[in-house]
């Protein structure tokens, strides 16, 4: 990835920060939203209150765990806010939705409702199965989530 597509994706995550910042009254909160953002999308292992609190910098997860249980926010407005930044940018009339049941390693000895199963991609074994949509279209594919 070159300095130039740095730029360009550095540009379109402040897009979208943008849309979505209106939906917080207070500037904290923005920035709160901001952050919070940059951690999911985040190349993290774990993404939790306290990962995502220490890749935004802040010492403890309170100010994060604060934000996701007390600002208040529309999340019908921010789905609806989504779904047009989708449309505008990923829209295809001959594009499908295809949803792709994979299984995943069981990660620690406390993982619920897991029991042995098979998975194409590990043979017998405990593991989970997660779904995930995946939208292709004539000219590109974006796997989203799985």
């Amino acid at each position: 990835m070159t300095a130039e597509d740095l730029a360009v994706l550095d540009a379109e995550f402040g897009a979208v920060c943008a849309r979505i910042e209106p939906l917080f009254y207070r500037p904290e909160s923005r920035a709160h939203a901001r952050g919070y953002l940059r951690g999911l999308l985040a190349p993290l292992e774990k993404k939790n209150g306290w990962t995502i609190a220490e890749f935004t910098g802040a010492p403890e997860p309170k100010r994060v765990q604060r934000f996701l249980n007390l600002t208040p926010w529309d999340a019908d407005r921010l789905r609806d806010l989504l779904v047009g930044y989708a449309m505008e940018h990923f829209a295809d009339e001959r594009a499908v939705l295809i949803a792709d049941p994979t299984g995943f390693a069981k990660k620690g000895r406390k993982s619920a409702g897991v029991q042995r199963q098979y998975s194409g991609t590990q043979g017998l074994a405990p593991a989970p199965v997660g779904t995930g949509p995946h939208a292709v279209g004539n000219r590109w594919r974006h796997p989203h989530g799985g």
